[in-house]
């Protein structure tokens, strides 16, 4: 939804939440939230910078 031309902020609220309940229910996630993150190894000591995996 282009909501870029309307300067009222209540008016562009209210047309964004209209389009969101009519827009299709999103599909339930087939892998956990933030799995594709990259993890972070432990610090070997003090004044270590962290492993990037």
């Amino acid at each position: 939804m282009d909501t870029k031309n309307i300067k009222d902020k209540l008016e562009r609220k209210k047309l964004k939440r209209t389009s969101r309940k009519k827009a299709a229910a999103k599909p339930k996630r087939t892998e956990p939230r933030g799995s594709r993150k990259p993890t972070i190894k432990k610090k070997k000591g003090p004044g270590v910078a962290p492993r990037r995996k």
